[in-house]
């Protein structure tokens, strides 16, 4: 998904005008009240990580089978699981590794594709096309798929999981940043600094590829967004996270077996938790790189 070919439909909801002093005058920043909302929510959502201990009513792994599959009540809001835990407490938990895990996933991604897609961008010739193969390669790749062979051999766990999702993630970043660093490259203020004697990668690291923040930075909060729900679904397939965890996609998988017994809200809970926090991202992240794309 490439969030520069996104916009906001202006006229979508009714949106609030802040204002912000620049200089001498003024200058009108429009935001939609639609990620004002999500924008809240996720502030929410990340404080809930943080006092997760302080919020929960109960703890996430309390066993209570008396009280198995409990519907909502004011000692359990959200009812419990099949083991009796309360589904708020664990979701609350559940918050720190559902959004940590994508945002190491997302840092470690970042690093290798900016870093293969600015070489590629600035050395050109053979560096490029070699760069470009692998780079192919790797993105016609099922990501996934390459994460369940990684898995395979490296055995489950949220650490193979991230690792090997960093990896898969990684082309997608680098082609993006090589498209942004080969306009780069061709400023003016590139040519001036290697006239200064500057080197090459003391140029890339200092000048160009601190210029492509801010074109990366609403594609990054979109490709969050994707990632928690690439890590979800390998926790949801018993690639990732294993029990006693409180991941949000693991939830969803150990409340399948309720599902046939008529109790819906051990998969619907985490379900919905997840849904909210990736179409939130999304709708910032689309916002954030439409406004820094057209440079307002």
């Amino acid at each position: 998904m490439n969030p520069g070919q996104q916009v906001v439909p202006s006229g979508l909801l009714p949106t609030r005008t802040w204002r912000r002093r620049r200089g001498a005058g003024r200058r009108a920043t429009t935001v939609p009240l639609s990620v004002l909302a999500c924008s809240v929510f996720l502030g929410a959502v990340v404080l809930a990580a943080f006092f997760a201990p302080l919020l929960a009513p109960h703890a996430p792994d309390a066993v209570d089978l008396g009280n198995s599959l409990a519907g909502t009540s004011s000692q359990y809001l959200l009812g419990t699981d099949v083991s009796g835990q309360d589904l708020l407490s664990r979701v609350l938990h559940g918050t720190r590794s559902s959004l940590v895990a994508p945002l190491i996933l997302l840092i470690l991604a970042t690093v290798i594709g900016v870093t293969l897609g600015t070489v590629a961008a600035w050395r050109g010739g053979w560096v490029d096309g070699l760069l470009s193969k692998v780079t192919d390669v790797m993105y016609a790749f099922p990501g996934l798929l390459f994460v369940v062979m990684i898995v395979a051999v490296f055995g489950q766990g949220i650490t193979t999981a991230v690792l090997g999702l960093s990896l898969a993630y990684a082309p997608t970043i680098a082609k993006y940043t090589r498209s942004l660093a080969l306009s780069e490259r061709s400023m003016p203020y590139i040519d001036a600094y290697r006239v200064q004697g500057m080197g090459g990668a003391r140029i890339c690291v200092q000048k160009l590829v601190p210029n492509l923040g801010r074109s990366l930075v609403g594609y990054l909060v979109v490709l969050f967004g994707e990632a928690l729900m690439s890590l979800a679904t390998l926790n949801f397939l018993g690639f990732g996270a294993q029990p006693p965890s409180s991941d949000w996609g693991l939830m969803v998988q150990e409340g399948q077996a309720a599902i046939v017994q008529g109790a819906l809200l051990p998969s619907l809970v985490p379900g919905v938790a997840i849904a909210a926090v990736v179409v939130a991202f999304n709708i910032v992240g689309v916002w954030i790189s439409d406004r820094l794309g057209s440079g307002k």
